[in-house]
């Protein structure tokens, strides 16, 4: 019983739905009425407005900061500027009614205001999916250890006695920046059972998952599940299944590279020219085109593309989850001058439709866009587009659409259902090919009789 309760605590205690966002916040609507209620009625008529504008500057304040740094391409939920406005008014009515107010009243006052913030981060994580459950959030915050996790030291000696582990492994590694100059963090490695069965290790196919706009490279292990993906279908085919380098494509949490070259960063060289020979020099992974693809998320997801068609030499095959038709960091004019410098050019040679139509007929690569059934359509649109653009130069791909939000739930699920094409597509051993998805027919069209 302590086992499942305990389980339950990690696992199943949601912050995307259920009753801890809705308990939150009737708590924090509680106490913030209380704080205003209880005083003296002067005090409300005379300081209430003037909580009420600061919580209305401060939520001008963060909707100007998001739309001025390009911060999401998804519109916020208007949960998360009522909340936001709730968390200033809750300051003021704790700072105006703090003289001449009884101790219990200025406790009172003073827990709404942490309560209204927890309320718009929970609003925010809605938005985001970024914390799907209590434990994610938790091992995040605490970084505590990930699923599979060893080091280089132990990798080694269990390669040398060809022991083969029961599951795959994760390695944090120090990719250098010699090519790209790009200053990033601490990056992973999932090998599969199957590499420990040689020394050297034999040629393992890869691929190179990219995360979203706010990330750290080990989102797609705490949060995406894509260690315990890649573990489930090791175990189905064998030990087999590909290498993961789990990248860094920001350099920071909040720093919105699109993977391009320019005014944030060489982020793109980072990815091809540092991440991929130190992949292949340091745990021995096949160098083949064939044998590389990537995968991204949101703004990962406009990176897989973009990589894929700007280095057909480099990669075969991509997973394109919920991205944007281009790099995006606000308008067209603000993604130009925010990413670019306002080099237009440099924008045109990182826009995927450009590349494609400049490049003309692809040999060989090969695209899977997954789209969400709650999707914008600007991101609908953009992954019936490119994918239209590649099938006419070469590019075989789908559009693959499920149910889901633009969240970490959704891109978990399907890098799960893209998995087995992808490493059936990069040549995994033991792993058969896998057709890409074929639409479902368009429904019979129903002749009515004219009466």
């Amino acid at each position: 019983m302590a086992v499942t309760l305990r389980e339950m605590l990690r696992h199943h205690l949601s912050l995307l739905h259920g009753w801890i966002p809705i308990t939150v916040q009737i708590l924090a609507g509680i106490a913030l009425v209380a704080a205003v209620c209880w005083g003296i009625q002067r005090w409300r008529y005379v300081w209430v407005p003037w909580a009420a504008l600061c919580g209305i500057a401060l939520t001008a304040a963060a909707y100007w900061y998001v739309e001025s740094e390009g911060l999401a391409g998804n519109p916020a939920p208007h949960g998360l500027w009522v909340w936001i406005g709730l968390t200033g008014t809750a300051a003021g009515v704790l700072v105006a009614g703090w003289r001449g107010s009884t101790w219990p009243r200025r406790l009172l006052a003073a827990s709404a205001v942490p309560l209204c913030l927890l309320s718009a981060g929970l609003a925010l994580n809605l938005w985001t999916g970024y914390f799907p459950s209590v434990q994610t959030a938790w091992n995040q915050f605490t970084a505590g250890p990930l699923p599979d996790q060893t080091d280089q030291v132990t990798v080694l000696a269990l390669q040398h006695r060809h022991q083969v582990p029961a599951k795959g492994t994760v390695v944090p590694v120090q990719i250098g920046d010699s090519a790209s100059g790009f200053k990033h963090r601490e990056e992973l490695v999932y090998l599969p059972p199957a590499w420990y069965a040689t020394d050297p290790p034999p040629p393992m196919p890869t691929i190179m998952m990219v995360g979203g706009e706010f990330n750290t490279p080990a989102d797609w292990v705490r949060i995406g599940n894509a260690v315990a993906i890649a573990d489930n279908f090791a175990a189905a085919h064998g030990g087999n299944a590909p290498v993961l380098v789990f990248v860094d494509a920001g350099g920071t949490f909040n720093n919105d590279t699109e993977c391009v070259n320019g005014s944030r960063g060489n982020s793109a060289d980072h990815l091809t020219k540092d991440v991929v020979p130190f992949m292949v020099s340091k745990f021995g992974v096949s160098a083949h085109r064939e044998n590389w693809g990537v995968v991204g998320f949101s703004m990962g997801g406009t990176c897989a593309v973009d990589l894929a068609v700007m280095h057909p030499d480099m990669f075969s095959a991509f997973e394109d989850i919920a991205g944007d038709s281009a790099p995006n960091s606000g308008t067209k004019d603000e993604t130009i001058s925010r990413l670019f410098g306002g080099n237009v050019a440099a924008y045109a040679s990182f826009d995927p439709t450009n590349v494609i139509t400049r490049h003309g007929a692809y040999s060989g690569v090969a695209g899977w866009f997954a789209v969400n059934s709650a999707a914008s359509p600007e991101q609908s649109s953009a992954a019936n587009s490119l994918c239209g653009l590649g099938n006419a130069n070469g590019i075989s791909c789908a559009v693959v659409t499920a149910p889901g939000m633009h969240d970490w739930t959704f891109a978990s699920q399907s890098f799960a259902s893209a998995l087995p094409w992808m490493a059936g597509r990069l040549r995994t051993p033991r792993v058969p090919p896998t057709p890409l998805p074929t639409p479902p027919p368009p429904p019979p069209i129903v002749q009515v009789a004219a009466k």
